[in-house]
């Protein structure tokens, strides 16, 4: 199966600290973690660490970032050639405050006018697709040239090339802001009828399979009928990636033939095993661990 990954690429700086830094004051600490980073990235790269064939189409700046990105993908055996390296292009940074007594994360992310499209034609084969919004005109010619494909789109900002893209997957997966946003309605998780209303504003849009992720509280689907999916509780330390790592497992299990039920609950097991783990993918557990994890429990 071949798997294409269109999306931002960025590069992670994470500062574990137990509290929350106060302003104005200085701080030191004994560690940081460094590495890639970016929503359909991290899923790229995760699809990649689980033995997929997979080929990430993104952008780079000729710097340190840049050239460093490219070779975490490689090590876990990511196809990079349609990572295009732009000369005179700084590779977007993100700069993360991971408090670990409550598994929060503070992200400042540094970043140049987004890049549209990329030089590749978009003219590849793939049997499954994740996007995330990034490089809009190619992910829209991926899709449109794999009608076949099973495609997943990580929906977190709301915009209009979001709103366009999302029309073209088979599945929208979209955080609980993006829903509340699109549907103009605060969402209530303990309030059934929120939830229903904002699906069904999603629905009537996109006209596909939506799933509203709800952080710890689980995902919002429907299935025969509408349910909330339960995540598993875990004690976190660092949110950093939770959802990307989320969209990348839920896109391998449905792309392996897992039903929606199954998908949503084994993405769930491994976002939650990650917000163990300081460090977006650092904290991608082996998918043994995954498959592993209810026997351990």
């Amino acid at each position: 199966m071949k798997v294409v990954c269109v999306g931002h690429s960025t590069y992670d700086t994470t500062l574990p600290m137990d509290f929350y830094p106060t302003e104005n004051l200085k701080y030191r600490i004994n560690n940081h973690i460094e590495c890639g980073g970016g929503p359909a990235s991290n899923g790229a790269y995760l699809l990649a660490k689980w033995g997929m064939d997979t080929t990430i189409m993104s952008a780079v700046g000729d710097d340190y970032y840049g050239h460093q990105v490219i070779e975490e993908f490689q090590k876990v055996g990511a196809c990079t050639d349609c990572i295009e390296v732009h000369s005179g292009y700084m590779t977007s940074s993100s700069y993360i405050i991971a408090n670990r007594a409550n598994g929060s994360r503070t992200i400042i992310t540094s970043k140049k006018n987004p890049i549209r499209k990329l030089n590749h034609s978009g003219d590849i084969h793939a049997d499954l697709i994740l996007i995330d919004g990034e490089h809009p005109e190619t992910a829209e010619k991926v899709l449109i040239a794999n009608p076949q494909a099973i495609s997943v789109i990580d929906a977190g900002r709301l915009t209009e090339d979001t709103k366009r893209l999302g029309k073209l997957v088979k599945y929208v997966v979209c955080s609980k802001t993006f829903a509340e946003e699109f549907a103009s309605q605060k969402i209530d998780v303990n309030d059934r009828n929120s939830l229903i209303y904002c699906y069904e504003k999603l629905h009537e849009y996109f006209q596909n399979t939506i799933i509203i992720t709800l952080e710890d509280k689980g995902s919002f689907t429907k299935l025969q009928d509408y349910e909330i999916l339960p995540t598993v509780s875990v004690k976190a330390v660092d949110s950093t990636g939770a959802g990307d790592i989320f969209h990348g497992a839920f896109t391998y299990f449905i792309g392996n033939g897992y039903s929606l039920r199954s998908a949503v609950h084994y993405a769930s097991i491994t976002s939650a095993i990650s917000v163990t783990r300081v460090g977006a993918r650092f904290s991608i557990p082996e998918l043994s661990e995954v498959l592993d994890y209810e026997e351990l429990i």
